[in-house]
């Protein structure tokens, strides 16, 4: 499949998701959800320029109704473990689907070790976190739900007991999987609705489908040197990412010889992952500051600098990783090229329904 045939799969994609197909409200205290069509039909699901097709597990197919069903989860303050937050909190359209913060805040006011990533095209990987150490969406999912992120691991039972008590939510339950919710099916549905998270609507995505003023001559300059520096490597089009851990550095404490964060090597006990974490997509980066999985470089351009300088030296360094030399000029047109790639977001928050009376 040709790169400008995958990109144009996307930015229909995403178009396509934020396509209400039915939105009723309620008139006899009937609570009625919002479905939103999926992003293309699911046999459709084409090979993104190397990568797999997106993987739906079998026990768990995407369904408008699922997915609806998981938005509401996922934009519900209710459902955290002290009612604080919800998983959108940590993902927001005007940060690039991050919270804009170094590292992540969870419930409870818990401070976090990593910063959160950006959620788009999230359900085309194959392993979640900075470290890769949950194998499927639904784990990942039900992890940061009772984990540090949403924190309500000590009171799972009374999110389910909420969730079954409240008549909207118990309907839906009983027509998505035909039974009251659980952990299980709860983070199911959460999954089905992250993996509607289809990004590919930028002005560099309208540039590669044929209009050459989507981009300005900066940008188009700076794709030129990401290629020739051989950033697309590891961020490669359309992803932007291999989706492969990778240490650049990050947290090396050269008086120690040690890591702030071993990253991938918590997960692999493989010296050669010490230090090393997944690659970050690169849509919507220009909006997703700080940087890294530490949100420890402030600025895009200081974060460019530093990936073209060749990382941080360590025992570990990613041997892919080198002085490239870059002249101010070329930085700046790798800026601009980055730039390009912005989301058009609009994720919105849907009606939720109501507690019981």
């Amino acid at each position: 499949m040709s790169l400008g045939r995958t990109v144009t799969l996307l930015a229909v994609a995403s178009a396509a998701t934020l396509a209400a197909i039915s939105c009723s409200s309620s008139t006899d205290d009937v609570f009625t959800p919002e479905i939103l069509a999926l992003p293309a039909p699911i046999d459709d699901y084409a090979p993104l320029a190397g990568f797999a097709e997106m993987s739906i597990p079998d026990d768990n197919p995407l369904t408008p109704e699922k997915a609806a069903l998981g938005r509401q989860l996922y934009y519900d303050y209710r459902i955290s473990g002290d009612g604080s937050r919800s998983c959108y909190h940590c993902h927001v359209c005007e940060k690039g689907l991050t919270d804009g913060l170094p590292q992540a805040v969870g419930a409870h006011n818990k401070q976090l070790t990593r910063s959160s990533p950006s959620m788009w095209n999230i359900g085309f990987h194959s392993m979640w976190y900075w470290d890769g150490r949950a194998t499927t969406l639904e784990a990942q999912v039900a992890a940061a739900w009772k984990g540090g992120n949403m924190g309500a691991g000590d009171n799972i039972d009374e999110k389910i007991a909420m969730l079954n008590g409240t008549p909207g939510y118990a309907a839906q339950f009983q027509d998505v999987f035909g039974g009251p919710a659980t952990v299980e099916n709860a983070s199911a549905a959460m999954a089905s609705y992250v993996r509607t998270i289809v990004g590919g609507n930028t002005p560099f995505d309208a540039w590669q489908a044929g209009d050459e003023s989507a981009v300005n001559d900066a940008a188009k300059r700076g794709y030129e040197v990401f290629q020739q520096a051989g950033c697309n490597e590891c961020h490669a089009p359309p992803l932007f990412t291999n989706m492969v851990f990778h240490n650049v550095g990050i947290g090396y404490d050269a008086a120690t010889g040690d890591f702030a964060d071993v990253g991938r090597f918590k997960v692999s006990e493989a010296e050669r992952d010490r230090g090393a974490f997944k690659t970050p997509t690169l849509r919507d980066i220009a909006q997703s500051a700080p940087y890294f999985h530490d949100g420890s470089v402030a600025t895009l351009e200081e974060a460019v600098r530093l990936m073209a300088g060749g990382g941080i030296a360590n025992p570990h360094l990613d041997e892919k990783l080198k002085d490239h030399d870059l002249s101010d000029a070329q930085i700046g047109d790798l800026v601009a090229f980055l730039e390009s790639l912005d989301e058009d977001c609009t994720l919105s928050e849907p009606a939720l329904p109501p507690d019981a009376k």
